[in-house]
């Protein structure tokens, strides 16, 4: 009987412990599930706030004047527009690498597929090569190059961005009035592409023109400006003064 009684108490506290075990283990399984629902919503949360956000500001760029994007000219330090005689626009070097002499370049050799109309902003990620985009300047596009200073902040990238939105067109215009206005990129520039932008500064908006000052018989010329922070108002008064219709090839995407 002793012996019986004690394999009883024994199974009793087996058994005990068994539920004990498992009623912790749905407590942990609770808590855990509980945790991740938290978690999945919060994200779920951020996520429907943020499409909500840019959906909002998307709105508020497009009720805004170009000029009033990020700074103005004499807030981002901006230095007055230089031109020089161009050369290179009958040398086609597909797939050549081609060393251009001013970071970045407003004109020169480059390669004979130009890149696409619709885009208007690039990240290092997925920008065409430089040798496409000077082929877009001789089309009479307006580059704005970004660096990495800009590339880093996330405020200033979001300035480029937005006046890249100003330019956007789902197809490529049969409006020649629209179709100009449209003629506009946003591209980094890096150190792999080059020598650093001149002076502490950290864009440059470059023009490949056909007539002006120093213009080259047949060659046009070049139009750099640069500053050291992304501004609408600079980028509205140098498209303005440098309009794509002043171009070598202006009928051109």
């Amino acid at each position: 009987m002793a012996k019986s009684s004690k394999d009883r108490d024994r199974a009793e506290r087996i058994e005990q412990m068994r539920r004990e075990t498992a009623t912790a283990e749905r407590r942990r399984t609770l808590v855990v599930v509980a945790i991740c629902g938290v978690v999945a919503l919060a994200i779920i949360g951020a996520t429907g706030w943020k499409l909500y956000s840019d959906q909002q500001r998307a709105q508020e760029v497009a009720g805004t004047e170009l000029a009033d994007l990020g700074e103005s000219a004499s807030a981002a330090g901006c230095t007055d527009a230089t031109t020089k005689p161009a050369e290179g626009s009958a040398d086609h070097l597909d797939g050549q690498d081609v060393d251009y002499p001013d970071s970045p370049p407003a004109f020169g050799a480059h390669w004979s597929n130009a890149a696409e109309y619709e885009r208007k902003f690039y990240t290092d990620a997925d920008r065409p090569e430089v040798e496409r985009i000077v082929h877009n300047l001789e089309h009479g596009y307006t580059v704005l190059w970004y660096d990495e200073t800009i590339a880093a902040s996330d405020a200033d990238l979001q300035a480029v961005r937005e006046m890249a939105a100003k330019f956007e067109r789902e197809t490529v215009p049969t409006d020649v009035g629209a179709y100009d206005e449209g003629k506009f990129i946003a591209a980094p520039w890096t150190s792999a592409d080059g020598d650093a932008f001149p002076d502490g500064t950290h864009v440059a908006l470059t023009r490949w023109a056909a007539e002006g000052d120093d213009s080259a018989q047949g060659q046009g010329l070049g139009v750099t400006q640069y500053c050291t922070r992304p501004s609408g108002e600079a980028l509205a008064d140098f498209m303005a003064e440098w309009p794509a219709s002043n171009a070598l090839e202006p009928g051109a995407a």
